[in-house]
């Protein structure tokens, strides 16, 4: 308990520093409060709009949700074959950094302008902003495989599919949940930001008719809403990753 006390404290007093600057600044009158509302004035909004919030939250988490899973299996599916086929890794990966310069302000519009304005390009964005993280990570992983355990397997007869499954493939299981903490942060923020772009319901869609009629207190409410979201899929992925690799928190020293 002490450890975990210790390991949680500072940034729980962190964000307790930063919300009382935060109201202290919005209190002062160095801003109108059509500007800066008070944390307590969000929170209240939160409420006050929950069915709102609730009914737009839902098809940013279903295009989240949705979008991950197509990311993480097209992750997998693109790194393993990278790793079996070094012609391969040395034709795509480059172009795969490539994709990451594309700026995502020019790209949303696009993509809503050639799936529509329903949940595919949602799906397309968040699935697009997410696989790189996950990829990078396994290739990693693969790498990173016990040479001599490899060696020994090859010497009992394993082909490479063997070897590949019993120890490239679980050497990368530790970078692979790595890389899924990264890109679950990422998935959220995608599906809003294509939101933004053209969709009918949505956390962005709700941000953007806030700020249109200037109710900060509408758009940092859903922003709230949004980042809730967001910590309670990391934490389901935290979940599955000690659910799955109980043996790192061993290692890590975890209780």
């Amino acid at each position: 308990m002490t450890r975990r006390l210790r390991a949680h404290w500072p940034p729980v007093a962190a964000a307790v520093l930063l919300l009382g600057a935060w109201h202290a600044v919005a209190v002062s009158g160095m801003l109108p409060a059509t500007v800066l509302p008070t944390p307590v004035r969000v929170v209240e909004q939160v409420w006050l709009q929950r069915e709102a919030l609730l009914g737009h939250a839902l098809p940013t988490l279903t295009a989240t949700v949705l979008g991950f899973a197509l990311s993480v299996a097209s992750a997998v599916v693109i790194a393993t074959a990278l790793d079996f086929s070094a012609l391969l890794r040395r034709a795509v990966l480059p172009l795969l950094v490539v994709s990451q310069t594309l700026p995502m302000i020019a790209l949303a519009p696009l993509v809503v302008l050639w799936f529509g304005f329903y949940l595919l390009p949602k799906v397309l964005l968040v699935a697009f902003l997410t696989f790189f993280p996950m990829t990078i990570s396994l290739l990693r992983g693969f790498a990173a495989a016990d040479p001599d355990m490899q060696a020994l397997l090859r010497s009992m007869g394993a082909g490479r599919w063997g070897v590949f499954r019993h120890v490239r493939a679980p050497s990368a299981a530790p970078y692979f949940f790595s890389g899924l903490r990264v890109s679950i942060t990422y998935a959220v923020v995608g599906a809003i930001f294509a939101e933004y772009a053209g969709a009918v319901a949505g956390l962005g869609v709700y941000m953007q008719s806030a700020k249109n009629v200037f109710r900060t207190d509408l758009v940092l409410a859903a922003v709230l809403v949004s980042s809730i979201v967001t910590l309670l899929l990391y934490a389901l992925v935290v979940a599955l990753e000690h659910l799955l690799l109980p043996w790192l928190r061993v290692e890590r020293g975890l209780p």
